[in-house]
């Protein structure tokens, strides 16, 4: 494991930030890709030196010439977290076209364009780990998020074909299903609605940013060799099957 390069899209906040971390730990070679937040991005880098490649994950052509970029810098990517992502939530007859595909290109596409860089040489080199970042919000639906439960959804179709064609050349691909995490997306969430939230998790809390982290960097190690195409939920009961 030690020395293994591992990217982590959408990485500089949140459940990209912890997991990152938490992969730079165990001593892995880490990078973390951003779009929009430079000021996130130094501070990130300057806390943990892990260096950050700004792209667009939506975009294919950007993501090409990311991956290279970072392959030039770091080496040949062994471990990938698929963790970019965002929400414009509307309902659905309140939903335009733009904000669909805003949510469907950088959430479910990016996996794609992400993906499509590195596979390859991974199966060539017998070893790659690919984690996926869902939502329990793919799992169960939610008000106003149609097209972000849809691109979660998505995600895990995606994970099972993907496990799939690699698992035969020592690829693997799993999905974690976070619960609600106490992020930046949950703080303009208004504190009445918290509550009621809070009040539908078994275990009484919102889960943290290092509980995803831990998970990552469980399906990234060796030890998880034997499991691929499997969707862990880490999301304090609230939704079990």
């Amino acid at each position: 494991m030690s020395g293994r390069v591992a990217v982590v899209t959408g990485g500089t906040r949140g459940i990209g930030a912890a997991s990152a971390d938490a992969l730079r730990q165990q001593g892995y070679r880490v990078a973390v890709t951003y779009n929009s937040n430079e000021q996130a991005a130094q501070a990130f880098t300057s806390r943990t030196g892990i260096p950050a490649f700004r792209f667009d994950a939506a975009s294919a052509e950007q993501c090409a010439a990311g991956v290279q970029k970072i392959v030039d810098s770091m080496g040949p990517i062994e471990v990938l977290v698929n963790n970019a992502g965002i929400t414009r939530d509307a309902m659905l007859h309140k939903m335009t076209h733009d904000q669909w595909n805003e949510v469907i290109q950088t959430n479910l596409s990016s996996c794609f364009n992400l993906c499509v860089g590195v596979v390859g040489p991974m199966r060539d080199r017998g070893f790659g780990r690919i984690i996926n970042i869902g939502s329990i919000n793919g799992q169960t639906g939610q008000l106003g998020q149609t097209a972000y439960a849809a691109a979660k959804a998505g995600m895990h179709g995606f994970t099972l074909a993907l496990a799939r064609e690699g698992a035969s050349r020592g690829v693997t691909a799993n999905l974690i299903a976070p619960g609600y995490i106490d992020t930046e997306l949950l703080h303009a969430v208004p504190p009445e609605e918290l509550v009621k939230i809070r009040a539908r998790i078994p275990v009484g809390r919102l889960g943290r940013s290092e509980e995803i982290a831990r998970a990552v960097t469980f399906l990234a190690s060796d030890r998880a060799g034997f499991i691929t195409g499997s969707t862990l939920t880490v999301n304090g009961g609230q939704h079990m099957y």
